[in-house]
């Protein structure tokens, strides 16, 4: 097992990461952008799993690696609203919108 295979899972808990964070975003404003933005998560993470198992394998593991990042690149892609003002760096991170009424 190379150290690549501890890069690749990395690589896969960003990519939940900013899926999972998406999604709150999304519960808690209800804005549309967010929406497509926490239902393409579940196809970049899903991609990002696949190449942690490609990863693991010795003779693919810079397929696997590739495919990690185009699940990066294809998460921050997609418009999404403004949410923040002067929230802080925390508060984004975790995503921690102010709450809509609905």
């Amino acid at each position: 097992m190379s150290y690549l295979v501890y890069t690749a899972w990395f690589g896969a808990a960003v990519v939940a990461f900013l899926w999972l964070r998406d999604a709150r975003i999304f519960w808690r404003t209800g804005l549309p952008g967010y929406r497509s933005a926490a239902y393409r998560g579940v196809v970049c993470t899903a991609l990002a799993l696949l190449g942690v198992a490609f990863t693991q394998a010795s003779r693919i593991e810079l397929l696997g690696l590739g495919l990690i990042l185009l699940a990066l690149y294809l998460q921050g892609r997609g418009d999404r609203e403004k949410v923040w003002t002067t929230e802080s760096a925390l508060d984004r991170a975790t995503g921690a919108a102010p709450r809509k009424q609905r």
